[in-house]
């Protein structure tokens, strides 16, 4: 069900084109099954497949002879200074193996320490040393697993008085030492703008364009004085806005939206995948020349 890539800019030639896509609820699987709806691709939570067998697996598989599928994970814990945990990295790289996804990815954050699980996506402090200790142990997982992975930019809500440069400068650098691909969430750079008063514009500016292989939309929670990333809205404005920017600046990316609270009908997320493509084709136009 791929979707041909719109004329406008060229992707990278090393950057695989998915095209719109939705992340994978229990709450849509016979949706999914029963409707064959218009979407591009799925992303799953890779932690809620890992165990062989039963229901979710069922459906997975189902909806894998489908759709195109990637993997997305919240357990990496690729920051921490505990061990990396080489029984989820074997369960992660029998999945892998299993379904093929498009591709794997996780989150740029640490989750616990001393064996302590925060149930939590906590920010790194960035700077030199966090650096240099993010990309030796993504090069360790990516040797394991036998292929690159991705990591998500985070939302964040403190920050580190040892940090000595700005969010997108440690992402980019992270990445072009490591090797590693990006997960741009749109979204999530809107949250920490918000919330430490730096430009979203700025973070694109600052992220290498080659590295971005897919993009995250979302919604989230406005306080006033801060915003959660909740994933329980439909995507606002200013997330549209910057998502604009971000192809318009970066070129055809594979996109998807998150929903993960206050979940709606089917039908509904598909529809704003449909506003999500008309955004991305409007950022892909040819100017037209003003007389």
């Amino acid at each position: 069900m791929t979707t041909g890539q719109p004329s406008g800019a060229p992707a990278p030639e090393s950057r695989p084109w998915l095209g719109f896509g939705l992340g994978l609820r229990t709450e849509h699987y016979e949706s999914v099954l029963a409707e064959a709806p218009a979407v591009d691709w799925f992303e799953i939570i890779s932690e809620n497949f890992m165990v062989a067998g039963g229901k979710p697996r069922h459906y997975l598989e189902a909806i894998r002879e489908r759709y195109p599928l990637a993997m997305h994970g919240v357990s990496l814990s690729i920051g921490s200074t505990d061990p990396l945990d080489r029984d989820y990295l074997r369960a992660l790289k029998r999945l892998m193996q299993e379904i093929e996804p498009a591709w794997v990815s996780d989150h740029l954050c640490w989750t616990g320490v001393d064996g302590i699980n925060s149930h939590d996506l906590l920010p790194l402090p960035y700077c030199e040393a966090a650096i240099a200790h993010v990309v030796a142990r993504v090069q360790q997982v990516q040797d394991f697993l036998g292929r690159e992975i991705l990591l998500e930019n985070l939302s964040s809500y403190v920050e580190y008085t040892a940090s000595t440069m700005p969010e997108w400068e440690f992402v980019a650098e992270i990445a072009r030492r490591s090797g590693c691909r990006l997960l741009l969430d749109v979204n999530n750079i809107i949250v920490s703008a918000r919330n430490h008063g730096f430009s979203p514009l700025d973070y694109l500016a600052g992220i290498p364009g080659d590295r971005v292989w897919q993009i995250h939309l979302a919604g989230h929670s406005d306080y006033g004085d801060y915003v959660i990333d909740t994933h329980d809205h439909d995507v606002p404005t200013q997330v549209w806005s910057l998502y604009e920017a971000a192809i318009r600046r970066f070129g055809p990316i594979s996109t998807m939206i998150e929903r993960d609270d206050h979940i709606p009908p089917l039908a509904e997320l598909v529809a704003e995948l449909d506003m999500a493509r008309t955004v991305y084709a409007r950022a892909l136009a040819p100017a037209v020349a003003v007389a």
